[in-house]
């Protein structure tokens, strides 16, 4: 069960190690009212919102307050919240709706967990160019996107107001391209990303990927740093 936290067992585990370490929890609502609906469902339920609509979502806010709570009363450092908002190159809800309905409960969660002194990190797929700000605004630290989905360049003016949480493009560099493909994303998400940190040398090894391709990621940032 999602809140049946054993407190004692995190707690001996934070104390034994000297890394960073994000609760094992992934607080998506919009997601699972997907789950629970269908997408299609939940799309339509989002712009016509039924009877019941509302109180189902706010069922699923408080799950996931309650579990943003539980871990917030352990000594992990940080806590992830997620939810997949972007299609290839727009958003799957309009930003209206999203701000109307999702928003506050990001803000809520990022107040829970920034008010017991955890930092918030956050995944969503696909092009969110238009609710970053309001990402910024409610709390969210550390955001893991397709970067490439919207442009490294076009990401440029948040830097320095958010950790980007790694991500080279896994539907075409990782998965196809060569190793100076690799080289050159990794240049590029220093070059516009970057501020003397605020990034993450993260990437997903998922299926398709090229080991070889994952390896020259990390090379990659390795001698960026050693040049620096």
């Amino acid at each position: 069960m999602t809140l049946a936290v054993d407190r004692e067992a995190v707690n001996r585990f934070c104390a034994a190690t000297d890394r960073f370490v994000l609760a094992g929890t992934l607080v998506r609502p919009f997601e699972r009212l997907c789950f629970l609906r269908t997408m299609e469902q939940a799309l339509v339920d989002l712009w016509m919102r039924p009877p019941g609509f509302l109180e189902l979502l706010g069922r699923l806010h408080s799950h996931y307050r309650s579990e943003v709570e539980a871990w917030a009363a352990t000594d992990v450092e940080g806590i992830v919240i997620m939810d997949d908002w972007g299609a290839q190159d727009r958003m799957v809800v309009s930003p209206a709706i999203w701000r109307t309905l999702f928003k506050p409960l990001y803000r809520e969660y990022c107040e829970i967990a920034r008010g017991a002194g955890k930092s918030v990190f956050m995944h969503s797929d696909g092009w969110i160019l238009d609710i970053l700000p309001d990402l910024i605004e409610v709390g969210v630290q550390a955001l893991n996107s397709q970067l490439w989905c919207m442009g490294p360049a076009a990401l440029e003016r948040f830097r320095g107001q958010i950790t980007f949480w790694g991500e080279i493009d896994r539907q075409v560099v990782l998965s196809c391209g060569s190793l100076e493909d690799v080289r050159r994303s990794v240049r590029e998400v220093r070059e516009h990303l970057y501020a003397n940190g605020g990034v993450i040398a993260q990437c997903e090894f998922g299926p398709g990927a090229r080991p070889e391709n994952v390896l020259e990621v990390f090379r990659s940032w390795q001698a960026l740093d050693e040049e620096s």
